[in-house]
């Protein structure tokens, strides 16, 4: 078993997700993370563009438009960025505990199944063909009777997703037009799937567990299966049982007595761009560095991350990072040509102090 430090970690994910060496396209780059963070869609568009050699937004919307790329709720119960072609079989693992665990609050607004019927009616009427922004779903909604105040709204479009029957897809302006899943996902057009079923690869549950957790050690790793656990929520027994099938194919590493796991290559892949991986590095807020794992301690300090997220009010700043490790959070100027304005955590290291024009250039926009 391998013995890394926490320092060595952080450098690892930044190769595992892309930002080292980038994939080819913005939709290779969603494949590859499987689920990317997403309820900040300009945020989302940016971390998609980091890992895509284009460094294009314009090319992140682009994918967006031609379907290769949705955001829906897979995971969590929160929105993610995915390749339109693995959104159902990602769903068929985690949707049934999410539509369960947020039955209650259903209940309490009053969405009986009834309510959730009609509306499920008025959007495959209303979405087929180029879809409606949300704002345009919601007015549809309340022209139709259907509740949509004090979040109702929300919680029919979440359940509508979660049950297959739309997604977020193309986009118009800053928006995305929300469509009928079975006919946006491409594969859809051509099998014929009836409206609230999504077409994809069937999978029993086991092989899905076992898919998910590999992509997710690929892409993310060095990882614990807590990480992945807290990432998917998955349960640990299914989660444990898909890495004893996986271990032979997988390497492990002990990180201040912790269980890590990565793909065999990824050590050598590190010692070969270890350089690289120590350069300065701006990631927008909600990004997968920081939120792809329960444990942040190889990227961020338990204070570090209060300063992230202040007040704990789920809204991830930007982040400043150098040798894995962030250093200080940032935003946009508010003049155009200026570079962005950072708040270091600390003494900002002289590295970084000199990288910030040149980096602020490069962003993507």
């Amino acid at each position: 078993m391998l013995i890394l430090s926490s320092e060595q970690v952080a450098r690892m994910r930044l190769i595992s997700q892309g930002l080292i060496d980038p994939l080819p396209t913005a939709a290779e780059a969603a494949r590859w993370l499987t689920c990317t963070q997403g309820q900040d869609y300009p945020g989302s568009t940016v971390s998609l563009a980091l890992r895509s050699s284009s460094r294009s937004t314009a090319a992140v919307r682009e994918a967006y438009d031609a379907g290769t790329i949705v955001r829906s709720w897979p995971m969590r119960g929160t929105l993610f960025a995915v390749a339109a072609e693995d959104l159902n079989w990602i769903l068929d693992l985690t949707a049934g505990q999410t539509l369960k665990a947020s039955e209650r609050r259903r209940r309490e607004l009053g969405l009986d199944s009834g309510v959730l019927e009609r509306a499920e009616t008025v959007a495959l009427r209303a979405l087929a063909g180029p879809g409606l922004t949300r704002s345009r779903l919601l007015a549809q909604f309340a022209q139709e009777g259907l509740p949509v105040d004090e979040g109702r709204g929300y919680h029919l479009i979440f359940f509508l997703a979660l049950r297959g029957v739309l997604c977020f897809g193309p986009t118009e302006g800053r928006e995305q037009r929300i469509v009928l899943a079975t006919e946006w996902i491409g594969s859809a057009r051509a099998s014929g799937v009836a409206p609230g079923r999504l077409p994809g690869r069937e999978r029993d549950r086991e092989d899905g567990v076992r898919e998910l957790l590999l992509r997710y050690l690929r892409s993310h790793g060095p990882a614990t299966v807590e990480d992945f656990c807290w990432w998917s929520k998955i349960g640990k027994t299914p989660a444990r049982a898909a890495l004893a099938d996986l271990q032979p194919d997988l390497l492990s590493a002990d990180v201040d007595g912790r269980e890590h796991w990565m793909v065999p290559d990824l050590p050598d892949r590190h010692a070969e761009r270890a350089r690289t991986t120590a350069a300065p590095i701006l990631l927008p807020g909600f990004d997968e560095i920081v939120l792809g794992y329960q444990d942040r301690s190889a990227v961020l300090t338990r204070d570090e991350e209060a300063l992230v997220v202040p007040g704990r009010n789920g809204v991830f700043k930007g982040t400043v990072l150098h040798r894995g490790h962030a250093v200080g959070t940032w935003k946009r100027p508010t003049r155009r040509g200026q570079p962005v304005e950072v708040t270091a955590f600390g003494e900002l290291p002289g590295p970084v102090a000199r990288a910030v024009p040149r980096l602020s250039a490069a962003l993507p926009v």
